[in-house]
């Protein structure tokens, strides 16, 4: 329980540090925005005095020029554009599994398939539960090897970190995953690089459970089907060691029903193919 409570204080943390970046790089467009609108409108008018309209042309062309260049920064999936009113429910498999067999009841008799994203320890520690996914028809994701902070951690540390799980879960029951999310939910343009050369597709979520919060069956229920970003195309997240996922499980799945959604893997709803990002890191069919 000891690893458990650090992997919650590092997630907290995580998610305390990735929305202050957030509102620094918010503020900093909107200076620079400004800036810029304001030397080339004003910088293009004409000795007298009147406004020259050819200056919004630039303006447009700088604004692109610097969206493109922050976007360079590389964004695993957190959602996907579709008018299919199809969501994807995960579970962090890292510690635990003592709820397990629960959550299988629950998904059975609901008949919902979801993606499992599984650390090298749990793999090892837990190889039937492992077997069981696949024999139900879940979907198997890495999870990495040691749940590091793979954002402070060499290349070939990454590709040990990745590759360590494939080979030990494809041992273990043949299966080959595809869908990878990093410790955390932390990245960087190097571990997107990395996911995508050993032939995985970096995934976050949109919508947080927050059961690793343990603050009850209602509360998880609540945060979910209330979430903001809760939609066709959302990726939920929840943990398979946190107190009351697994009681929370059925009613979550009733509402989510009862909303018109289906529930499906991860993998079949991202986009392989012909697809961009924008900046939220939503895929949007080309």
């Amino acid at each position: 329980m000891s690893d458990y409570r650090d992997y919650l204080n590092k997630t907290k943390l995580h998610n305390n540090t990735i929305r202050k970046r957030r509102r620094r790089r918010f503020m900093f467009g909107i200076v620079l925005s400004a800036v810029l609108i304001f030397g080339i409108v004003f910088g293009h008018e004409s000795i007298s005095g009147e406004f020259n309209c050819a200056g919004v042309g630039e303006v447009m062309d700088v604004i692109s020029s610097v969206v493109s260049q922050i976007g360079d920064r590389k964004l695993p999936i957190y959602s996907v554009e579709t008018s299919e009113n199809k969501i994807a429910l995960s579970f962090d498999a890292a510690w635990g599994a003592e709820d397990f067999q629960n959550i299988m009841d629950v998904l059975d008799a609901h008949d919902v398939k979801v993606t499992f994203f599984m650390t090298g320890g749990w793999v090892n520690d837990n190889p039937d539960c492992v077997r069981e996914l696949v024999d139900k028809g879940h979907e198997l994701g890495n999870h990495s090897e040691h749940h590091y902070d793979m954002t402070t951690i060499s290349k070939d540390e990454m590709k040990t970190e990745i590759m360590n799980v494939h080979d030990a879960v494809k041992e273990l029951t043949g299966y080959e995953m595809h869908v990878f999310r990093p410790p955390y939910g932390a990245y960087n343009n190097e571990l997107i690089d990395m996911a995508y050369s050993c032939d995985y597709y970096p995934i976050e979520w949109s919508v947080d459970s927050l059961d690793w919060k343990n603050y009850g069956v209602q509360s998880i229920i609540d945060t979910v089907c209330n979430h903001k970003e809760l939609g066709s195309g959302a990726i939920i997240l929840c943990h398979n060691g946190a107190q009351y996922t697994a009681q929370a499980l059925d009613e979550l799945l009733n509402d989510l029903e009862g909303k018109g959604y289906t529930i499906v893997p991860v993998s079949e709803l991202i986009m392989t193919e012909n697809y961009h990002m924008d900046a939220n890191g939503r895929q949007i069919a080309d």
